[in-house]
């Protein structure tokens, strides 16, 4: 497999808390502000290879429910993978009523998007998922791809 070519381009939102941000750095915040959790979608690792003339798209999601939570279509010339990490655990409670602990995972909703070469149809895309990593071929998205050098005709 080789590194990423032009076939296909990422697109993404960005992954930060604007507004938390301004409260932190202009302002003092109390402990319980620096526990609560942001209340924004997760932003997975995404790997995009060349293997022949497919595409493979490699999405690191551990813990999530593929079947129930991620959906890959084809959309107007673009796959797309959206889907959420839920967060079902229990809450341990200290007696004074805070949290235990803290937790760096993220939780919520994802959104993923790739421009698609024009001939892809939703019969090139397949998906499979395997410990933590989905894993979306996109067959063809190369072909054709190379450079073609044009010759130049003298008057």
């Amino acid at each position: 497999m080789s590194t990423l070519t032009p076939a296909l381009s990422l697109w993404s939102r960005p992954a930060w808390d604007s507004d938390r941000w301004v409260r932190d750095f202009f302002g003092p915040v109390t402990a319980k502000e620096w526990a609560t959790d942001i209340k924004q979608g997760i932003n997975p690792a995404v790997e995009v290879a060349r293997d022949g003339d497919d595409a493979v798209i490699r999405v690191d999601l551990p813990g999530v429910d593929v079947a129930e939570d991620v959906h890959v279509e084809v959309d107007k010339g673009r796959l797309v993978i959206r889907g959420e990490r839920r967060d079902e655990r229990t809450e341990e409670r200290a007696e004074d009523g805070g949290v235990r602990g803290f937790s760096e995972v993220r939780y919520g909703s994802f959104h993923r998007s790739f421009a698609l070469p024009a001939h892809i149809t939703g019969d090139a895309v397949s998906a499979g998922y395997d410990a933590g990593v989905l894993t979306v071929r996109v067959a063809g998205a190369h072909k054709g791809a190379e450079a073609q050098r044009i010759a130049i005709e003298s008057k």
